[in-house]
């Protein structure tokens, strides 16, 4: 079993700032890529930032230049350093691994339980 937990939501004035973290634990033998999606009421799901293993880094358009996401392979945590919020970012945010459990397993999505972030005007 892979568990992820996240932490680092909550309530922020436009302007401020958050940084969200998510660490795997479990049966992990490799982790390749880690990200964020979010979901604001009534909106899907949508991909915020991704980042592979030797740090490649993928972002939505609406994160560009003030989201940075980062990962510490060694403690298998992922960050996503949000910066300059709006209250359209206003969202329940969630992070995501694909992981293998073995050598001879492929990668499998998990996903964590969710940290709402509340952006005020």
């Amino acid at each position: 079993q892979v568990q992820l937990v996240e932490s680092g939501g909550g309530l922020v004035q436009v302007g401020g700032s958050l940084r969200l973290s998510c660490a795997a634990s479990g049966s992990i033998f490799s982790i390749n890529y880690m990200g964020w999606y979010r979901q604001a009421p009534g909106n899907q799901r949508e991909l915020v930032a991704s980042i592979t293993r030797d740090g490649r880094t993928n972002y939505a358009d609406s994160a560009k230049g003030r989201f940075t996401i980062s990962r510490d392979n060694g403690k298998n945590t992922v960050y996503l350093q949000m910066n300059s919020l709006k209250p359209e970012d206003t969202a329940v945010y969630y992070c995501y691994a694909e992981v293998a459990i073995a050598r001879t397993e492929g990668f499998r999505r998990y996903w964590g339980q969710g940290t709402q972030v509340t952006v005020s005007s």
